[in-house]
């Protein structure tokens, strides 16, 4: 992976699509071709994980409300618990012990393990890394309001990213207060808190605490 915005994000080894985000420049990239991943890395899984439905694979140890909409591909890992009413449309991975709550929507994203949203977020056409967590209420918004292509901002530099969905890539430990809003392209670094009521655009440092949009603070060791 290239810039440095990137490489503070996760090393991607706590999720079953590691190998494949990590053969992209940039882990964005990844989404594009992600429903076709899932689909193949579903046919190899173990005899520990059951094929639900068509395209849809749980492990015998996750927990699925039976009111919760698994939609296809989706492949749900190991002690994950998929709680009541979630909506997960489809193009989705669930890492190893997440937490999938309560009106929570998912399309299009990989969540490495651990990762958390408990109560009513939307995910879309994101990357949360290892043990990410959404307070109540945080989404990601994943189009511009233009509907042009999203880009990624950070200092004086510009990503096309090629993308006209785009939510959120959030780094290992990012914490997000409740009822904040990832607007399209936002990037926030590892071992970084944001405070609630926040919105956020661009791209944030690891081990910080974002007061605001523009108002960023190191972290005390």
């Amino acid at each position: 992976m290239t810039d440095d915005v990137f490489s503070e994000i996760s090393d991607f080894t706590h999720t079953i699509a590691g190998e494949y985000i990590k053969k992209f420049a940039y882990p964005f990239e990844a989404l594009a071709g992600l429903k076709d991943f899932i689909l193949s890395a579903g046919a190899q899984l173990s005899s520990e994980f059951a094929q639900v439905s068509e395209g849809v694979w749980v492990h015998k140890s996750a927990r699925v409300a039976p009111t919760a909409y698994l939609g296809a591909p989706a492949i749900v890992c190991a002690g994950a618990e998929i709680r009541h009413c979630a909506f997960v449309r489809g193009s989705a991975i669930i890492g190893e012990n997440c937490v999938v709550g309560n009106s929570t929507e998912l399309k299009n994203v990989i969540l490495c393990d651990g990762v958390q949203v408990p109560h009513y977020n939307y995910v879309g056409d994101s990357i949360l890394g290892y043990k990410a967590h959404l307070g109540a209420g945080a989404i990601t918004s994943n189009v511009k309001a233009d509907k042009k292509c999203v880009t990624v901002k950070y200092g004086d530099k510009v990503i096309s990213t090629g993308l006209k969905k785009l939510g959120a890539i959030l780094g290992d430990f990012t914490e997000v207060g409740c009822n904040c809003v990832l607007n399209p392209g936002t990037v926030i670094g590892r071992n970084t808190s944001v405070y609630p009521l926040t919105s956020l655009r661009g791209a944030y440092p690891p081990d910080c605490i974002i007061k605001s949009g523009d108002n960023v603070v190191k972290r005390k060791n």
